[in-house]
């Protein structure tokens, strides 16, 4: 695996990881994980003692939203991929004292297939997650943390209290075009907590500032 380049997001901690595809005229090969280089790399200190206990695969039609997820007891943070398609991945920052807490932000993730690097983004825990889809689109997450139901959450991308200051003005455009309209939103989706709510609950203790 040949990574080129990690750089820091919007948001403090959230990483994206470009690696590279080796091109000819058939096509290109890649390692897209490698567990020597990722967890070797200078850059990659933030990976320390972390491992990854589950793989899971998306698919989504296009008008797609989904999120903004999270979990707790164990934690999972995800490492984020596209596999076909274009995904745009929602970020909220949901750690209770952090400077940014409640502050989202958007990154756009189409799987480029005529380029000749990928990247995966790094979402450790602390952050609630989604995305939307403009097109067929499948994705890959690498978990840090198996799937514990009754240890969840769900703030609504809907949410009147999400401050997307932060986000490309362009792709929020995008997101409140398809949140107009979409019908292909579940409604724990649609009807999850707001910030505010979020915060008052007291599962929210989980998500401490430099503690979780």
């Amino acid at each position: 695996m040949k990574i080129i380049s990690v750089t820091n997001y919007d948001l403090p901690d959230i990483k994206i990881i470009r690696f590279a595809r080796f091109c000819d005229q058939r096509g290109f090969f890649t390692e897209s994980f490698r567990k020597s280089d990722f967890f070797g790399h200078l850059e990659m200190e933030f990976m320390k003692g972390l491992d990854f206990v589950q793989v899971s695969d998306s698919f989504s039609r296009p008008l797609t939203m989904r999120g903004m997820h999270f979990q707790w007891n164990p934690y999972m943070g995800k490492l984020v991929r596209t596999i076909r398609g274009r995904m745009v991945d929602l970020m909220l920052d949901i750690r209770k004292g952090s400077p940014t807490v409640g502050k989202a932000t958007m990154y756009d993730m189409p799987a480029g297939l005529n380029k000749d690097y990928s990247e995966w983004l790094w979402l450790p825990p602390g952050f609630a997650h989604g995305n939307f889809f403009t097109e067929e689109s499948q994705i890959e997450y690498f978990c840090t943390g198996e799937y514990s139901q009754g240890c969840e959450g769900c703030i609504s991308p809907l949410a009147k209290d999400i401050d997307w200051s932060l986000s490309d003005n362009d792709l929020k455009k995008e997101f409140d075009s398809i949140a107009s309209k979409t019908i292909l939103m579940t409604d724990k989706d649609r009807n999850g907590f707001s910030m505010d709510q979020w915060l008052k609950d007291d599962r929210s203790n989980n998500f401490i500032y430099g503690k979780c």
